[in-house]
């Protein structure tokens, strides 16, 4: 190992600092990198608090789409319920039919799918869609039929109701 030529010694020696003030550079340097870090840490949790809120409400509407694609098949088991034979009534086929459409509805509240009230409900365009207008002593903009179920899935509607409305004078 050589020595350092003196020159080499002497800018050394005028780069030294004070050790106190180097222990002081050093406690500054330590305390930033300590707070970066704790910023850091915090937005990294934040983050993932994010993430798990977010997952958590894409597992809630994740089946959303299968739903939907089901509601016709149930609105076809309400509808085959509605209008049995009162002769086929108490036979087993009735029965198996009344027990599928039970099961769908059972599957329905399971996943969170609720029906929307309609009838004798104040027309809302979020809720509904009207297909039709009867005269009605009924206040005007009430709904008095149901042509097609709506559905929310966890508060949020996932098919409108299909309704008519009441109307006081039809002139046409």
């Amino acid at each position: 190992m050589s020595t350092p030529k003196p020159k080499k010694l002497k800018k050394l020696i005028l780069q030294k600092k004070d050790p106190k003030q180097e222990l002081s550079d050093y406690k500054k340097q330590a305390e930033e990198n300590l707070a970066g870090w704790q910023r850091a840490k915090a937005d990294f949790l934040n983050y993932k608090k994010d993430q798990e809120k977010y997952l958590k409400e894409f597992r809630k509407y994740a089946s959303e789409d299968v739903i939907v694609k089901l509601l016709p098949t149930i609105d076809n088991f309400e509808l085959a319920t509605k209008h049995l034979p009162k002769d086929l009534e108490n036979s087993n086929w009735a029965k198996g039919i009344v027990c599928i459409k039970n099961q769908f509805d059972n599957f329905l509240k399971e996943v969170g799918v609720e029906e929307i009230k309609s009838v004798g409900e104040k027309f809302d365009p979020n809720l509904f869609e009207s297909v039709g207008e009867e005269e009605s002593d009924q206040e005007e903009g009430t709904v008095i039929a149901e042509v097609q179920k709506g559905y929310r899935m966890f508060g949020k509607v996932v098919r409108v109701g299909k309704v008519k409305i009441a109307v006081k004078n039809i002139k046409y």
